[in-house]
């Protein structure tokens, strides 16, 4: 019961997420409302984990729930199509971005680099990667039959427990800016894996540098 509360305040988080922005009395444009964003990101933290179908917390709820929203799985030949041209949508919109796009199987894998998405060990997304998000959001909504896992990771430097805390905080911090931006939260699936699984050398700063990471594991949704 205290994990689903905890959910439910993520969810609603999320979508207050659109709240906090104010219009700039000088120049008239919608800007961050931080004092608001900052309150919002403190819910989220470490609210977001597992599944978020409210039908079933399992795989197979999170098809079910889909099924129920209208949603086809793919087939077939249709499968590889449908995720080249999701893969080459989004090379071509993170550009620069300093997210990087891969493809393993008929999975697509966008690494985001810690340093590039949040502060030093901090979970709030920082503002200028708000237009790379939006660009992963844009492709996520136009392309509805992918499942999103969002999964965060960390270095090994300090306590286990604390980078296990922190890397479900920055997955969390990431799914809720999806959801808020019109992602169907039965699609998503969020976890922080701490600092099990490196993908570099954690002796060095440039490969803890590396391991400090988000990933958002896109998957054809084939039924």
């Amino acid at each position: 019961m205290r994990n689903w509360t905890a959910l439910a305040a993520c969810i609603v988080g999320a979508g207050a997420l659109a709240a906090c922005t104010t219009t700039d009395p000088y120049t008239g444009q919608v800007v961050r409302n931080n004092t608001g964003t900052g309150a919002i990101a403190g819910a989220l933290g470490g609210a977001a984990l597992g599944y978020l179908t409210n039908t079933n917390r399992s795989e197979q709820g999170r098809k079910n729930a889909l099924i129920g929203a209208g949603i086809g799985a793919l087939a077939g030949a249709g499968v590889g199509n449908y995720m080249d041209r999701q893969q080459a949508e989004l090379r071509r919109e993170l550009a620069g971005s300093g997210v990087d796009v891969q493809r393993q199987g008929d999975n697509i894998v966008l690494q985001m680099p810690a340093d590039v998405t949040f502060g030093f060990d901090r979970s709030d997304i920082q503002p200028q990667f708000y237009g790379a998000l939006d660009d992963v959001a844009r492709s996520l909504n136009a392309y509805p039959q992918t499942l999103v896992d969002v999964i965060g990771h960390a270095d090994s430097t300090g306590r286990a427990e604390y980078n296990q805390n922190l890397s479900e905080r920055r997955a969390s911090a990431v799914a809720g800016y999806l959801i808020n931006r019109g992602l169907l939260r039965d699609r998503l699936y969020v976890e922080g894996r701490g600092s099990t699984q490196p993908i570099a050398d954690n002796s060095t700063e440039a490969g803890r540098a590396q391991n400090r990471r988000v990933e958002i594991v896109l998957r054809p949704y084939t039924g």
